[in-house]
């Protein structure tokens, strides 16, 4: 059987399967082992979890379940709460403050948590009550929460840059910088349509109390006093000294990307305890139960789509696939889009996890070889994979906040969430324009280098 057709069968297989229902760690796991058994030495299988072995065997992955740790105690503490109220507090007299102290919570807790769904879920439970209560229709509140806590895989640590890193073989640490000026033009982006949809909104209750004399929520802002305000900070800043103090021993050079991780989840673990007083095994268990199973499906689903990979590479499924895509010589921009759009295609049906160790052998030689910065295209990928977040179907962080706040209808979420995809779109052109967006930070801190 030639190659093209052997691609062709592989990937038609592997959509009928996932297709299916079945589970994706399962569906790529039973499309490796199935085509291992048909096309590859009968040995092949006696290897298999020597494969997944060799595979995982990278210490940068160790750093997953450590940072998952460590967004767990932070997530599952009132952490989240306390940083909402006093962003909050501090950002009233900002128009539209409300919706900004949501977006700046968002992208300091993810920064801590590095996860989206937590960040939804520990900011989202306490903000978007708090905004409908404030007169915020539903879903503005509902949005500005589910693009917040896409944050999550672009603001370090992010354990999808993490799979990238590995997937591409860079600099992790470097990939951790890029994506911080990215993150702040988002967080800048959002909090600027905060302000738009603030006034015309603030606008509308104004003109109906004129016409009706009917008072919205938006006319009733509640002032806080300079020692309320101060008497919120005891409780978050050393949640964002943790923060910092994590950055300065990545970036300092003063730890390993692992080390980093497990020093952070020590130390939140001993900031939840003396903070929260939680500290009794009753109290941990939640937090370490948690911890297991979110890390436990994800290195699940890293191992079976390693093993997937490998399967492609020994068929020469995804060299020829590179080698076709070189062939067509089309022009770098037209391939950087091409590759783009597929990764927004795939967001439709799978998790950024398994799209990076996918579609990264196929993709990252043809990039590599028409002279893009894989750094830089890392933050791209990861931006694209955020808008996956929150588009149906598969859109995670819609469905965290329909489990926070099921009552907003799911229609209300969607349309609320996509003036942020909008958004993202125009970061991603605007990276594209000026790339230094993204690697100006690396290049500073670390010196000029891939």
């Amino acid at each position: 059987m030639s190659v093209l057709a052997l691609g062709l069968l592989f990937g038609g297989v592997t959509l009928v399967v996932m297709f299916s229902g079945m589970p994706i760690a399962f569906a790529l796991g039973f499309v490796a082992v199935l085509f291992m058994g048909l096309f590859m030495p009968a040995a092949s299988l006696d290897t298999v979890t020597q494969n997944v072995y060799e595979e995982m065997a990278s210490i940068t992955l160790l750093s997953i379940p450590l940072f998952i740790l460590k967004g767990a105690a932070i997530g599952r503490s009132d952490a989240g709460r306390d940083l909402y109220l006093a962003m909050h507090a501090w950002m009233q007299r900002v128009p539209g403050g409300l919706g900004i102290a949501n977006v700046f919570t968002c992208a300091l807790f993810a920064a801590m948590a590095g996860s989206s769904p937590a960040t939804c879920s520990a900011i989202g439970s306490a903000g978007i009550p708090e905004m409908r209560r404030r007169g915020y229709s539903p879903g503005f509140a509902a949005g500005i929460i589910a693009a917040g806590g896409t944050l999550g895989i672009l603001l370090p640590p992010s354990i999808t840059m993490i799979l990238y890193a590995v997937a591409a073989e860079v600099s992790l640490g470097r990939l951790f910088l890029a994506g911080i000026g990215p993150g702040l033009l988002l967080v800048a982006l959002f909090a600027l349509y905060a302000m738009y949809r603030y006034r015309k909104e603030y606008a509308a209750a104004r003109a109906e109390f004129d016409r009706s004399g009917e008072r919205h929520a938006f006319l009733d802002e509640k002032q806080y006093t300079l020692h309320e305000k101060v008497e919120m900070l005891p409780r978050v800043l050393p949640f964002v000294i943790l923060l910092i103090g994590v950055m300065v021993a990545l970036y300092g050079g003063y730890a390993t990307p692992s080390e980093t991780a497990g020093l952070g989840a020590v130390l939140a673990l001993l900031l939840i305890g003396v903070v929260y007083r939680v500290w009794r095994p009753r109290d941990l268990a939640p937090i370490l139960g948690a911890t297991l199973k979110e890390s436990t499906m994800l290195m699940f689903i890293i191992g079976m789509s390693l093993l997937f990979s490998y399967v492609m590479s020994y068929l020469h499924i995804s060299q020829s696939a590179a080698s076709a895509i070189v062939a067509l010589q089309l022009s770098k921009w037209f391939l950087l889009a091409a590759i783009l759009l597929m990764v927004v295609i795939l967001g439709l049906f799978l998790p950024p996890v398994s799209i990076i160790l996918m579609t990264a052998p196929i993709v990252l030689p043809p990039l590599r070889t028409a002279g893009f910065d894989l750094i830089w295209f890392g933050v791209l990928m990861t931006i694209v994979m955020e808008m996956g977040l929150i588009h149906p179907p598969v859109g995670l962080n819609i469905f965290v906040i329909k489990n926070i706040a099921p009552d907003i209808p799911l229609a209300d979420v969607i349309w609320g969430v996509l003036p942020f995809v909008l958004m993202m779109f125009v970061a991603i052109v605007l990276i594209c324009l000026v790339p230094g967006i993204a690697t100006w930070f690396p290049n500073a801190v670390m010196g000029a280098g891939k």
